[in-house]
């Protein structure tokens, strides 16, 4: 039997996946992220890098900046971040700097993941604060539209390069 916790993090991490297939939709890199404060999701956000043409627009910073709002706050200690990949440097260094209580990711990036494939900038005791990490929450499916995506490009790429 799952923890409640375990149950609440599978719960919220559908959330992010959700906002994810946003991204997808709109021909970006399907990765989604929430953020959630007392149990309510505050913000969301979704890859929008294509859209916006903006190299900041990763889903982690679009929620981010979405639940600074919502706070009215820069500080977002009471809050819980969950993504459907592993933080970039960029995007863990925004969690760090927000004060964020706590990160659950899904799928680790192998290239660029930050909270503990390549490094951990989230537990850097040089800062001046930490942050704790689940990983693995709903791996599989964070995985496999990643997977798919970026099979799915390289087909059309291919197929465009034989007209």
């Amino acid at each position: 039997m799952k923890a409640k916790w375990e149950i609440d993090d599978e719960y919220y991490m559908n959330e992010a996946i959700l906002e994810a297939e946003k991204a997808e939709t709109l021909g970006e890199v399907p990765i989604g992220a929430i953020i959630v404060k007392d149990r309510d999701i505050i913000a969301r956000g979704h890859n929008l890098r294509e859209q916006n043409q903006q190299t900041t627009a990763h889903a982690e910073m679009v929620a981010i900046e979405s639940a600074c709002r919502t706070v009215d706050s820069w500080r977002l200690d009471d809050c819980t971040l969950y993504v459907t990949l592993e933080p970039c440097p960029m995007c863990a260094g925004a969690i760090v700097q927000s004060r964020m209580q706590r990160v659950v990711y899904g799928a680790s990036d192998k290239k660029a993941g930050c909270c503990g494939t390549l490094m951990n900038l989230l537990d850097e005791p040089r800062f001046n604060h930490q942050v704790p990490i689940t990983s693995g929450v709903l791996e599989e499916v964070s995985s496999s539209m990643l997977k798919s995506f970026f099979k799915k490009l390289r087909e059309k790429k291919k197929t465009n390069d034989n007209k």
